[in-house]
């Protein structure tokens, strides 16, 4: 569905990105992850055909950004951070005038309102002003607009930004729904959208990619080794001298709960055993004993401060 080779923009003589390689399957939902400005906003510009790359080539759907732009903007529905609403319109009509401009008309335009009406749950709201609708409401009617016409590709840009818990639950759900039919790539800095939505995760830092992969495939990477959480009632610093002691393990930390440890050892499974039984030789109560991978979080912020010096725009 999409596929970027090399991609390098400049503003001026600075570099926005560099180098930049990727490549989405249809039907997916990809998260394109980075702190502010990683570069993510210019990557959607160049998807969308809003500008041109310095330097590199990309397609959607098979056509070439450059010169069939008019055609990769029929594939894409797109969702900017900042939703353009018109608040003085009802649901149903600004839907009606954002369908006409996408060259929709007659009984194409009303079965497409009406389909991106129900998928977006709206169906109650459609003859209200836009300007008297919540803030998840509003979200729920730019996606709307972004679905008319089909198209096979949606992009959105921080969908969830500035609603309440409640409303990002329901945006969350939505777009986890229009998932799988579609292709989803979906731009934030916010890392338990992307641990809940994206099968695969683009990690942008300083204008390139850093990593690509599943979530969890990237926390095994860059995690080399057990992470295991024990819970113990005995004396603290004896429990620490011990564990440390164990061949395998390499370190011991105290967790955010009085008698949890968390335990950093070699890839060895046998390890585990060798933890119970010494903590149960010694007399203690073994209260609980879990694995641990590394968050996304902790993924995302070992691979952005690897490197020094400041980000580009």
């Amino acid at each position: 569905m999409i596929h970027a080779e090399e991609l390098t923009k400049y503003y001026g003589t600075k570099p926005a990105i560099q180098d930049v390689s990727l490549s989405i399957d249809k039907g997916r939902i990809v998260g394109l992850l980075g702190p502010n400005g990683a570069g993510k906003t210019t990557i959607l510009r160049i998807l969308t055909c809003y500008m041109q790359p310095t330097a590199g080539r990309v397609t959607v759907d098979g056509l070439d950004c450059r010169t069939q732009s008019l055609e990769v903007r029929k594939r894409i529905g797109f969702l900017p951070e900042m939703v353009p609403l018109y608040s003085d319109l009802t649901i149903e009509k600004f839907l009606s005038f954002s369908g006409t401009i996408k060259g929709l008309n007659g009984s194409r335009l009303k079965s497409d309102m009406d389909r991106v009406i129900d998928e977006c749950g709206l169906e109650e709201h459609r003859k209200r002003l836009i300007k008297y609708l919540s803030k998840g409401l509003k979200q729920r009617v730019g996606i709307a607009q972004a679905l008319l016409g089909d198209p096979p590709l949606l992009i959105l840009d921080e969908p969830t930004t500035g609603l309440d818990p409640a409303q990002i639950i329901d945006v969350r759900n939505l777009i986890r729904d229009l998932g799988g039919e579609r292709t989803v790539l979906l731009s934030t800095h916010i890392l338990p959208e992307v641990s809940q939505l994206c099968e695969r995760v683009i990690i942008l830092h300083k204008g390139r990619v850093r990593k690509e992969d599943a979530p969890g495939n990237l926390a095994r990477e860059i995690q080399k080794g057990l992470r295991t959480i024990l819970s113990v009632d005995g004396p603290g610093e004896e429990i620490r001298q011990k564990l440390s002691g164990i061949e395998g393990v390499s370190e011991v930390q105290d967790s955010s709960k009085p008698g949890e440890y968390m335990v950093l050892s070699s890839g060895d499974e046998s390890v585990r055993p060798r933890m119970a039984r010494m903590v149960v030789e010694s007399g203690w109560d073994l209260q609980e004993m879990r694995s641990s991978e590394l968050s996304l979080e902790e993924v995302f912020v070992h691979l952005v401060t690897e490197e020094g010096g400041e980000d580009v725009s």
